[in-house]
């Protein structure tokens, strides 16, 4: 039987400043962040090398490495993700299932104590660094849809180097004041998750778009579910859309809607979780803001829509608004 590995628990419990200080890495500028001559290839820059305490991450502008402590450890020791564990658990005393919350305890020889850290409170954490080499043009980009305007307007496509979103259709994600706090990477071959997030990221804290969409000034937000879905309504005249990741609605983003819009369209998918978030999303809404709701047809997305279809649908969803406006007044 293999030996055991808890991924979760060893990324949780274990710091990348903590596996720093274990392989005595030196010469580490603390900044926001630390910076230095990056480790894994032994680099003579002395900037390339980037590690964001707060987010547990970090990346090498040079060679192109990155990710959490797991690729950390496996990028130096040259194994793979699952010896990175099985060594992290080893050198930091990580306990075994059953055994209640790990402990942590530094390899023999060092002295420093490990620090956790902690996510800090009020939002996302600001990303530090951004991924370089994106292709824009990859294949998958142009099957969704997508132009080549667009993919790179919003910085989509295929990241091919090392680190969290290796091997993944990346999309930056910015908070409402355009600050850049994550990428999700979209899996390709059927792996799963088939979104992955950073370890920590809060998907609720963040509309996706939303700086793009207040930025156009409108009164109106076109609210979608996913990221395609956002990029071809964007894509089809339809800037001021933005992206709920997912079907439901969280507290931060009711209060971002409600402050920036006077006007909601709803444009969720045609399932039972879109219909079924759409119904309760107006309710909520409806105490802030205008509301109005569009039925897509049984089992349609608005990422597999037409451009004309889209534009129908919000043209006559535009009509509804200022409908129920006259109403009002």
């Amino acid at each position: 039987m293999k030996e055991w590995v808890d991924f979760r628990a060893v990324q949780q419990a274990v710091s990348l400043e903590a596996v720093l200080r274990h392989y005595q890495v030196p010469g580490l500028r603390r900044r926001r962040q630390l910076e230095g001559c990056c480790p894994i290839h032994r680099g003579t820059r002395n900037d390339s090398f980037r590690a964001s305490l707060s987010q547990n991450v970090f990346h090498c502008f040079a060679c192109q490495a990155g990710g959490d402590v797991l690729n950390f450890v496996a990028a130096m020791e040259k194994c793979s993700i699952r010896e990175a564990a099985l060594r992290l658990q080893q050198w930091f005393g990580v306990g075994e299932p059953g055994s209640g919350a790990a402990s942590l305890h530094l390899a023999p020889g060092s002295a420093q104590k490990v620090e956790l850290v902690r996510e800090k409170e009020g939002g996302n954490p600001r990303l530090h660094f951004a991924l370089a080499r994106v292709d824009h043009d990859h294949p998958h980009v142009r099957q969704r849809g997508i132009d080549r305007a667009t993919a790179v307007a919003f910085g989509v496509g295929f990241y091919a180097g090392a680190g969290l979103m290796s091997g993944r259709i990346v999309i930056p994600i910015h908070n409402e004041g355009g600050t850049l706090v994550a990428y999700a990477g979209r899996a390709l071959d059927g792996r799963l998750p088939k979104y992955k997030l950073p370890p920590g990221f809060r998907k609720g804290l963040e509309l996706f778009n939303l700086h793009r969409a207040v930025a156009t000034g409108s009164e109106t937000a076109i609210v979608v579910e996913g990221y395609f879905d956002c990029l071809r309504v964007h894509q089809a005249g339809f800037a001021w859309v933005v992206a709920l990741l997912g079907s439901s609605l969280s507290a931060e983003q009711e209060r971002a809607l409600g402050e920036r819009f006077e006007r909601v369209v709803l444009m969720l998918d045609g399932d039972t979780a879109g219909r079924t978030g759409s119904r309760l999303i107006s309710a909520r809404l409806s105490e802030r803001c205008l509301v109005v709701v569009v039925s897509l047809p049984d089992g349609a997305q608005p990422d597999r829509l037409s451009p004309a279809a889209i534009q129908e649908l919000l043209h006559k969803a535009d009509q509804d608004c200022f409908k129920q406006d006259d109403e009002v007044t």
